[in-house]
């Protein structure tokens, strides 16, 4: 079987289905993380609440009605992060017991050992060698995997940004100023396009529309300050 992946359809791991026993608190849970709200919807004995974690290109998925009625089923869900300890005190911060860091005997993810987690960080501190993990309410569990360097072949080629199509950016400009009456009404004359590029530009990085104007307004505070009296 070839390994040629230059005429092959693009296929991105989108979504993780699991199950839980209480959705609403697992959804305070992961928003507690700082994870993205992407969908909420309930419909009779159904509901499907999507999250996404910050700048992932894969979430989650989970509710009533989604999966099998089997909460805690779900084992080393990774999440891989450029720096272990930056991750864990975030974490940690935001009230979640995690591990200490570890990394496994026999090379990661290898469990056939006995005793397979080594408490503290990988000895030659390789990239994708240390962990460490939490669990959800339910006992889903995640792993954090440090990956400071990526092995050769592990990237795909990139490719051109798609262009919106004229209905997604005539609805995203809708928004946009909607998003910017409140300012208008509220702060001094000021060009509509400074306040509009970052609210523009945070969206389309993955930011919730809140978040955008949050980001647009400081912008214009940092870059055309009120001066002072």
């Amino acid at each position: 079987m070839s390994s040629n992946h230059v005429n092959s359809p693009n296929m991105k791991l989108e979504v993780v289905v699991f199950s839980v026993s209480d959705v609403d608190r697992a959804k305070a849970f992961y928003e507690n993380l700082g994870w993205r709200l992407d969908i909420d919807i309930a419909e009779g004995d159904y509901r499907n609440v999507h999250m996404t974690p910050p700048n992932s290109e894969a979430s989650i998925i989970f509710g009533k009605g989604v999966t099998l009625d089997n909460p805690g089923s779900a084992h080393s869900l990774v999440l891989a992060v450029d720096d272990l300890d930056a991750a864990r005190k975030d974490l940690i911060a935001r009230g979640v017991n995690v591990s200490e860091i570890f990394h496994y005997a026999g090379g990661p993810f290898n469990n056939a050992v006995e005793n397979p987690r080594v408490s503290g960080r990988d000895p030659q501190g390789r990239s994708y060698f240390s962990f460490a993990s939490f669990e959800d309410p339910d006992g889903n569990l995640w792993l954090l995997q440090e990956i400071t360097t990526r092995l050769p072949g592990r990237l795909w080629d990139s490719t051109p940004a798609q262009n919106l199509d004229v209905a997604t950016l005539a609805d995203l400009l809708r928004e946009t100023a909607e998003h910017h009456d409140p300012y208008e009404k509220t702060h001094a004359e000021h060009h509509w396009w400074d306040w509009y590029a970052p609210y523009l530009s945070a969206r389309q990085n993955g930011s919730s529309p809140e978040e955008a104007a949050a980001a647009a307004d400081r912008y214009m505070e940092e870059v055309f300050p009120v001066p002072s009296k």
